[in-house]
């Protein structure tokens, strides 16, 4: 199919992928650890084999991403070329190398009556995962939900279509050279937006639902949904300059957390100085982000810096994902930690100090789901934490949070043994 579905039984196409992926899903619950690890090494040799016809197919994505006037941000995420596709067969491998979450024992004990308690991981069943512009989450969604034992069903952005086929035709290829299951990964074949909704009502097929996108997707995602969801709304990421900051350190984070990447949702959204930073060493730290082309929006005393913009009264809490950010001198680290409070959404925050009883401070009373001293905001990232891949950063407080890896897709059962042992 083409995507162009006028005709198409929704319902129906939903229902059968569905189907497919249950079934699918009882067999990954068992599949060798060879097997899983031989199809996604499988998977990566296409993806670098049919390179020329990935980048084609995203050459169509950019032409109709410009059509829909994407941001420039918005045009960096859904780009490929060959140092991405690089990354993306070193995410694949990377993921078919770790160790195997499936099986493994988290504790185990004995009870006075006899019985050995164990606890182990199983899979979840059947993930959904519902993205945007980015074509590489079709890889890494992949990977992870087959290496955790989970069917996978994939509905990738409409500005990403040719890219995301692309790569799942590598996915494929992977699966049939290890002998597991086609529908363990699967695609929806059409544009049309009633495959979201319904995807969302797939309560019998669907065990969660994983939103990688912008506010407006992962807020529908949660307001719509009957299927439990793994999710982050947005990415409102702060970086405290303490008053004991080391200033070189302090311009090398500030500068990266902030230009490296703007798109992606660890990007820095928020510079929070302490006051007694700015009173030993000014206004460096916006003048570097000035200089790099970065609009400063900010207030008060800030405003004094050439150049800076004065900040709207939503410029605090807003994820720009863009070359802006938002600034603001505070009073010391409870005065960052009372302004992260506020306006951030419990994704990523940074504490640029060499005290460390207030990192300690930042650390304990902040409750982010990834917290950082000393290190950019650009390091949320699964392969930086070494899970090869992620499917998204949960901000939630319910089972995965932070990077979602192959271990956070896995749930656990009870193994419990007697001999002949009953109950008083």
């Amino acid at each position: 199919m083409d995507g162009s579905t006028e005709q198409m039984d929704i319902a129906a196409l939903m229902k059968g992928l569905g189907e497919k992926a249950r079934a699918a899903s009882a067999e990954l619950a068992f599949a060798e650890p060879a097997q899983k690890e031989a199809a996604l090494n499988a998977a990566a040799d296409a993806v670098w084999a049919k390179r020329d016809a990935i980048l084609a197919a995203n050459a169509k994505d950019l032409e109709f991403g410009r059509g829909k006037g994407l941001s420039d941000a918005m045009m960096d995420r859904l780009a490929l070329d060959e140092a991405r596709i690089k990354g993306i067969v070193a995410g694949l491998r990377s993921v078919a190398g770790q160790k195997d979450p499936v099986g493994e024992t988290i504790t185990e004990w004995d009870m006075q009556s006899g019985l050995h308690i164990r606890r182990v991981r199983t899979p979840l069943g059947v993930i959904g995962v519902i993205y945007e512009s980015r074509p590489n989450v079709t890889a890494d969604a992949a990977a992870l939900c087959l290496k955790s034992g989970n069917a996978v069903i994939l509905r990738g952005g409409s500005e990403s279509y040719h890219s995301s086929t692309a790569l799942h035709d590598c996915i494929l290829d992977g699966l049939r050279e290890a002998g597991l299951p086609e529908a363990s990964v699967q695609m929806v074949p059409t544009r049309d937006r009633a495959a979201v909704a319904e995807m969302l009502r797939m309560v019998p097929y669907i065990d969660v639902i994983v939103p990688r996108g912008g506010k407006g997707l992962v807020g529908l995602v949660q307001a719509e949904a009957r299927v439990p969801v793994f999710a982050h709304l947005e990415g409102i990421c702060h970086v405290y300059a303490d008053g004991e900051a080391d200033l070189e350190k302090a311009r090398r984070v500030v500068l990266n957390a902030k230009t490296r990447r703007t798109g992606i949702c660890g990007s820095a959204e928020c510079l929070l100085i302490d006051r007694a930073f700015f009173e030993r060493h000014g206004g460096v730290l916006i003048e570097d982000l000035l200089k790099a082309g970065v609009e400063v929006r900010t207030e008060g005393e800030l405003l004094s810096i050439p150049g800076t913009v004065e900040a709207n009264a939503d410029d605090f809490g807003r994820e720009f994902l863009d070359m802006i950010i938002a600034a603001k001198l505070v009073d010391g680290v409870d005065g960052a930690i009372a302004h992260i409070r506020r306006y951030g959404s419990q994704h990523t925050e940074s504490i640029l100090t060499e005290n460390q009883a207030v990192a300690d401070r930042f650390f304990q009373r902040l409750d982010s789901a990834i917290l950082m001293h000393n290190a950019s905001t650009q390091f949320a990232d699964g392969g930086e934490f070494g899970m090869g891949a992620e499917i998204g950063i949960a901000t939630g407080k319910m089972h995965a949070r932070g990077p979602v890896g192959a271990e956070q897709l896995t749930s656990f059962k009870y193994l419990v043994t007697g001999d002949g042992t009953i109950r008083p």
